[in-house]
């Protein structure tokens, strides 16, 4: 457990050497692998993050009609949707599509890595691992999963308003002209940040799993199943801390 953490801190360290190289103007990474990692997040995950947010503001958009129409307040299911899609939903669904995905990934190479002697080579060749291997992931995870939430958000809000023009007997006027009226820039602002500090942790869990492996090719799934769950874990504890914080400020 001890040495666990310990390989947790010295990566967390490196990582953070990396940034403040970056912040002197120093060569702290690899931006070719940057990029490429960027693509595989983004772009990779779009299509399914574009289906589950429009399946969530439609679900949303339904079960808000359901008990505000009992309390005469049909008009009010655009508020519903849009914050806690903006607030809550957005990036949180968006961290754990992408803790499966990608994290799962990340650890999964690096894992592999770890127990075929790559890592090791790339220190005899004077090629720093966390430079070239994780640092690149944690910038692309840290990038793309904000940006993913706000496509998310976008299409989840704007599926809401369609299935309540449809079904709900709302116009697009009157959802779109809720939204705006009821949304400030903090939400929005308090939603990101979330999906920032997301990304950073299912990066750091996913790499610091895979650096840890060491019993075979069996271990590759252990690594990246404690990887998962431990992301997902760990994203809802910073939602809740994320949200304490938002309500206390308020």
């Amino acid at each position: 457990m001890w040495s666990e953490l310990t390989i947790l801190a010295k990566l967390i360290n490196d990582l953070l050497r990396c940034f403040t190289g970056i912040l002197r103007h120093r060569r702290a990474f690899y931006s070719w692998q940057s990029w490429n990692h960027m693509t595989a997040v983004g772009t990779g995950s779009v299509g399914i993050v574009a289906i589950i947010a429009a399946c969530t503001g439609m679900i949303l958009a339904l079960q808000a009609a359901g008990q505000l129409e009992k309390v005469g307040a049909l008009s009010y299911v655009a508020n519903m949707v849009s914050v806690i899609i903006i607030k809550e939903l957005g990036p949180l669904l968006t961290a754990i599509i992408l803790t499966g995905r990608s994290g799962a990934s990340f650890c999964a190479e690096l894992a592999t890595m770890k127990i075929s002697e790559e890592i090791d080579a790339l220190h005899v060749i004077g090629i720093d691992p966390i430079r070239f291997l994780v640092w690149p992931k944690l910038l692309a995870m840290a990038v793309m999963l904000p940006v993913l939430t706000l496509m998310a958000d976008l299409v989840g809000i704007v599926s809401g308003g369609l299935f309540s023009a449809i079904f709900l007997g709302l116009t697009l006027k009157t959802y779109f002209e809720q939204c705006v009226n009821f949304l400030t820039v903090g939400d929005v602002f308090s939603g990101l940040i979330k999906a920032l500090g997301f990304g950073i942790t299912i990066a750091v869990i996913s790499c610091w799993q895979g650096l840890m492996a060491r019993d075979g090719a069996a271990d590759v799934g252990r690594r990246t199943t404690k990887a998962v769950v431990q992301s997902i874990f760990l994203i809802i504890l910073l939602d809740f801390f994320f949200t304490a914080i938002n309500y206390t400020f308020m």
